[in-house]
């Protein structure tokens, strides 16, 4: 096992569990303790969890939201996977919104060269990306930016999507629930979230397989509201069947 996919199994665990300690984790994963140790300072640098004694806990039981940055380099193979995915879902023209996020990110970043679209987003740094291609008209919607998602909110973001209409909403989250559905830790951002699905015809979650099973303090959608799930090959075939169960379609990248 490569150390990142190590990494990756000692975050799924711990967002599983709760909490890792480091000497079960050399024994399941066949490796010494130091070398965990070291897996737990790349996961912490990386925004994902925070060392305690003995072990790491996630930082979502802390009550702590990662940083974009942090988030980034998380998943990064199984985000790329979802983006290249979830190009099928584009209209052949038309207008679609893409929130913020870091595989809606990547997706916003594929988009392709010989379609024209207009783009709504409410994410600073994508809108000056998306502007300089030719073939795309950007809406950037405005608001407060939250410093921590880099994520227009509140009025100057909501009122425009209310007098929108486009063809389909690319959402990303941070929990992802059958029985709580979609969720986030910001209400200012499930609030945009909401609007943003409202607006449109069809709905496309983006979400990683450890998105799925976390809930977070604030709610924006059920399951039922969101046409197609595109998640990556690590959700196992029981939580599929949940969350089909509930409502979308859900394609494996």
């Amino acid at each position: 096992m490569y150390a990142q996919e190590r990494q990756q199994e000692i975050l799924r665990r711990a967002r599983q569990q709760g909490r890792v300690d480091v000497v079960t984790l050399a024994e399941v994963l066949d490796v010494t303790t130091e070398t965990i140790r070291r897996d737990l300072t790349v996961l912490e640098r990386a925004g994902v969890v925070r060392r305690v004694h003995g072990g790491a806990i996630p930082v979502e039981r802390l009550g702590f939201e990662p940083a974009v940055a942090a988030r980034d380099v998380v998943m990064t193979a199984e985000k790329e996977r979802i983006a290249k995915a979830a190009l099928a879902e584009l209209p052949d023209d038309g207008a679609v919104v893409i929130d913020a996020g870091t595989t809606t990110g990547r997706l916003a970043e594929a988009l392709p060269a010989d379609r024209e679209l207009t783009v709504v987003v409410n994410s600073p740094p994508l809108a000056t990306v998306l502007a300089a291609r030719p073939n795309l008209t950007v809406v950037m919607l405005g608001g407060r930016v939250r410093g921590r998602t880099l994520a227009t909110v509140d009025d100057g973001a909501l009122q425009p999507l209310a007098r929108l209409n486009v063809d389909v909403a690319f959402i990303a989250t941070n929990g992802c629930s059958a029985q709580r559905g979609l969720t986030t830790p910001d209400p200012a951002e499930a609030a945009v979230k909401r609007a943003m699905i409202a607006a449109a015809r069809r709905t496309v979650l983006l979400a990683d397989h450890t998105k799925v099973g976390d809930v977070h303090f604030a709610a924006f959608a059920a399951l039922s509201d969101i046409d197609v799930m595109i998640t990556d090959t690590g959700l196992d075939d029981r939580l599929v069947a949940e969350i089909r169960a509930a409502g979308p379609e859900v394609i494996r990248a």
